[in-house]
């Protein structure tokens, strides 16, 4: 009985922190698309709220009582299964064909690398310098990598949102910038597999050949025989009136999270299972659409805001007290904002846009958010990232997502393009 009532106030623990980081997420959501800011920013801002760096300052036992003193297990359970489907979903919607964008394709491909090279730079050399301040005790050589792939990526499904929201979609520059940005989400999680197996493994001839003989296998097994494997499935288990049959959906699942397991084992860490499953499903579009109705709001309306409240639980903002952190923070941030802005704005300007569109697609690429904190989780968990440096790049990464909104609404007016009112982001 003892054990029985055990499990039951365990149960009540996690379900109270489940309805409070829903419930707040979806305030913040609604609060910041009112704002014109995109509904993710909101849920991210919650997830900060209901961290350490405002409710566990102002009410630190109130925040033990609620969600103790580090995040249950089962909370971190569901963050990184949530963030398994999530990126499952990211991989499906992965539009290839962005990059080959027909009569732009050479200043995507210019303003792309220049939208990886230069913050990539920045982002090593900031990592190298500040290590023996920031990260002492710790291997530089995978802080500093880490602190590069930070820098360097753009998130794809944000900026979508954005585009959408300022009716951006179907002109010269949204389609730029989403196929520009495509190939930066590409080349920045090719990167971060490779970082995190390298910072994971233990640098032995032996062990590198098996992880990489394993990565080279489980490519392989991608390509010659999921891949016909997921077009299969799709054959056998047709839509019936557009939604998907249980078994197919059954059948899935077990495909992703027996990928995860995979790459986990990999030493590349789950969530690139959940990306690569997606990736053996984007062709088929009726599928996708189908899976976005029936899970894909769930996913982000359920386990993206514990993704967020798990890592606002890691962030705090109040801990960065003493003048070398400020010092740093703004490092930091000048790096990776002009990292960005001044090498797209270069790139755009040697492809024949003019001042204001340039500008334009700088502001856009500077998107990082949620592909940000995917990438700060994973050098955290590592234990590559130090808590004070995770939560300076979590600034960084909300920073430069809520510059882009404003940024916008200065430069279109300039252009002539008229802002719609009322579009959700």
């Amino acid at each position: 009985m003892n054990a029985q009532h055990a499990s039951e106030a365990a149960l009540v623990f996690v379900l109270i922190q489940l309805i409070i980081m829903i419930g707040a997420a979806r305030a913040l959501n609604t609060l910041f698309r009112w704002l014109g800011q995109p509904g993710v920013i909101g849920e991210i801002m919650a997830g900060l709220i209901l961290g350490p760096s405002l409710f566990g300052h102002l009410f630190p036992a109130a925040s033990i009582a609620v969600f103790g003193a580090h995040p249950a297990p089962a909370i971190s359970a569901i963050s990184q299964i949530g963030l398994t489907l999530l990126m499952f979903q990211i991989g499906m919607d992965f539009e290839f064909g962005l990059l080959k964008a027909g009569r732009n394709r050479r200043a995507v491909g210019i303003i792309a690398a220049a939208s990886v090279a230069t913050p990539l730079l920045l982002g090593l050399g900031v990592g190298w310098l500040s290590a023996p301040t920031l990260a002492p005790g710790r291997d530089p050589l995978p802080y500093a990598l880490f602190c590069a792939v930070a820098m360097a990526i753009t998130a794809v499904p944000i900026l979508g949102r954005i585009l959408r929201q300022f009716d951006l979609s179907r002109t010269r520059i949204g389609v730029v910038a989403i196929s520009a940005a495509a190939i930066n989400d590409l080349v920045g999680w090719l990167l971060l597999a490779a970082v995190s197996a390298f910072a994971a493994s233990r640098l032995t001839g032996l062990s590198l050949a098996l992880q990489w003989g394993g990565l080279i296998a489980l490519g392989l097994a991608l390509r010659y025989a999921l891949a016909p494997l997921a077009a299969w499935m799709v054959r056998v288990f047709p839509l019936k009136q557009g939604e998907l049959a249980p078994n197919m959906m059954a059948a899935v699942l077990v495909l992703v999270l027996g990928l995860a397991i995979c790459t986990a084992r990999l030493g590349v860490f789950a969530i690139f299972g959940g990306f690569a499953a997606g990736l053996l499903f984007h062709a088929h579009g009726a599928f996708v659409a189908a899976w976005r109705r029936q899970v894909g709001q769930f996913v982000l309306v359920f386990f993206l805001p514990v993704f967020f409240t798990f890592t606002g639980l890691r962030t705090n903002v109040l801990g960065l007290t003493g003048a070398d952190d400020l010092v740093w923070l703004g490092v930091i941030l000048a790096a990776a904002v002009l990292g960005k802005i001044v090498p797209v704005y270069l790139a755009g300007r040697l492809n024949g846009f003019d001042r204001d569109e340039s500008a334009i697609l700088a502001a856009l690429m500077n998107t990082r958010a949620l592909m940000e904190l995917i990438v700060l989780n994973v050098g955290y968990d590592l234990g590559v990232l130090p808590q004070k440096v995770f939560t300076m790049l979590v600034i960084m990464a909300v920073a430069t997502t809520i510059m882009t909104g404003p940024l916008l609404k200065l430069l279109l007016p300039r252009t002539g393009h008229v802002i719609p009112v009322g579009v959700e982001a």
